[in-house]
């Protein structure tokens, strides 16, 4: 594996470049969407024709991991850092999290990649979905964003302002990031109103900041609101206002994901109508499994999302990649194609994969890692381990070359030479990264030595 400290040598050897023709960068967190839901990656019913051309005149990871839950993915994507070092292993105050605003909690006192972008002269944005810390009038400003446009709860807005629009769930309760929305612009609520749809006012906040900044180069960081739940219904698939706010798992999840893709469509489409397609570098990723179908589990299933990687002038359209990335790895791979330095005496534990970007699959990482709570999953080409704590070594998969959960062999229990060698394998890769000692669930019985079995990751993605 390279170094995990990114160094002044890399930047040194490049040539310094005009505003512009630096390249643009956009990196896109789909919310709640486990891999095998899009049909890049094998679903035999959701239609995601955007994002698999992308992935075919790019690059689409195989084993790109996340972590369970949005909150830690969040600072884990916006730092390059794992929770040892981010100090973040959960949702503040509960088992294993920091206490609410304060200390690790605080992202504003990280080096972010939007503080990094910013300070390189680069026009940066933030859209979507933030759950994080801050207060106006510092609020997402203080991480390196020159503006935003936020889903807002009700502790986002304004002083004075009262959210008059839409509820997910009893008024009063959570405010709406789709039908109606609550929504925070540069310190500012927006006026919304039923016909409203939080999705598309938050890709038309991108396209609008792309198009006032036409000499710079950008910088933007698009969390999306889709496809967590409330499941409500698309501009797509409404017939009726009242439709509009009907959760339905099982009538709109499909439709989610449908316009997650065609909103994708539409930021490449205006990129490309800008004539900023060419030299702007996507990067498309989930924070987590599927709502009911991995999130918030430390199995693969719980932390295996879509990865893809595009942009014309930047990426060579060299398509499946099985080598492995997590999102770690996003904070030293933009800087390294942005030519910006990270600070030497800063902690990355991401590895630049740039030279995937342009064909070189020399392997970088020998193993990628997830941390929840006080629980560990970790992946290596072959072997898989999820559920570990440091009480419990969890349940050890021997995957051979399957990536999607099928056919793997549960060895927790194998006493076989190659077992152990693995078993210590796991335990070494995982000696310098703590998690906390917090309550634990009896994990599941393992399953009996040498018998095939599908893993708790992929029970459900097989099944689809």
């Amino acid at each position: 594996m390279r170094s995990v400290i990114f160094t002044a040598l890399v930047c040194a050897a490049l040539s310094p470049l005009r505003a512009d023709e630096r390249p643009n960068v956009l990196v896109i967190l789909c919310d709640d969407i486990g891999a095998h839901e899009l049909s890049l990656y094998g679903h035999p019913k959701h239609q995601t024709p955007v994002l698999d051309e992308l992935g075919k005149t790019g690059v689409w990871f195989t084993t790109g991991y996340s972590t369970p839950i949005c909150h830690t993915t969040r600072f884990e994507i916006m730092t390059g850092q794992y929770a040892h070092h981010n100090g973040v292993y959960h949702f503040p105050n509960r088992p294993g999290g920091p206490p609410a605003n304060t200390g690790p909690d605080d992202i504003g006192s990280h080096l972010t990649f939007g503080k990094l972008f910013q300070q390189a002269g680069y026009a940066t944005a933030h859209a979507g979905k933030w759950q994080l810390s801050g207060e106006h009038p510092t609020l997402i400003h203080e991480c390196g964003f020159d503006e935003y446009c936020m889903w807002a709860y009700t502790h986002n807005l304004p002083e004075g302002v009262t959210h008059d629009g839409a509820w997910e769930g009893k008024p009063g309760g959570k405010t709406c990031r789709y039908w109606h929305p609550s929504i925070v612009q540069n310190g500012k609520y927006l006026d919304t109103d039923d016909d409203s749809y939080g999705p598309d006012i938050y890709s038309d906040f991108i396209l609008d900041f792309v198009q006032r900044h036409p000499e710079d180069p950008f910088f933007v960081y698009y969390p999306m609101a889709l496809t967590h739940g409330q499941f409500f219904t698309t501009p797509d698939t409404t017939e009726t206002i009242k439709d509009r706010f009907q959760h339905s798992p099982r009538k709109n999840w499909q439709a989610n994901v449908q316009y997650t893709d065609k909103i994708i469509g539409k930021l490449i489409d205006g990129l490309e109508s800008m004539g900023r397609r060419e030299n702007t570098l996507v990067i498309f990723v989930g924070d987590n499994g599927s709502s009911g179908n991995g999130k918030a589990k430390t199995t693969e299933m719980g932390c295996r999302v879509p990865f893809i990687v595009n942009s014309p002038n930047l990426v060579k359209p060299s398509g499946e990649c099985r080598e492995l990335v997590d999102l770690s790895d996003i904070v030293p791979t933009i800087c390294e194609v942005a030519s910006i330095e990270l600070p030497e005496d800063h902690i990355i534990d991401g590895v630049s994969f740039a030279p995937y970007l342009q064909g070189d699959m020399t392997p970088l990482r020998d193993w990628i890692y997830a941390p929840l709570g006080g629980k560990r999953v970790v992946r290596t080409k072959r072997y898989l381990l999820e559920n570990n704590s440091p009480t419990n070594f969890g349940q050890l998969y021997d995957c051979g070359e399957s990536r999607d959960g099928s056919g793997y062999v549960d060895i927790t229990e194998d006493e076989s030479a190659e077992a152990k060698q693995a078993r210590q394998m796991m335990l070494e890769i995982l000696a310098d990264k703590p998690v906390p000692n917090v309550a634990q669930k009896k994990p599941a019985a393992a399953k009996k030595k040498g018998k095939k079995a599908k893993s708790t990751s992929s029970v459900k993605a097989a099944a689809k």
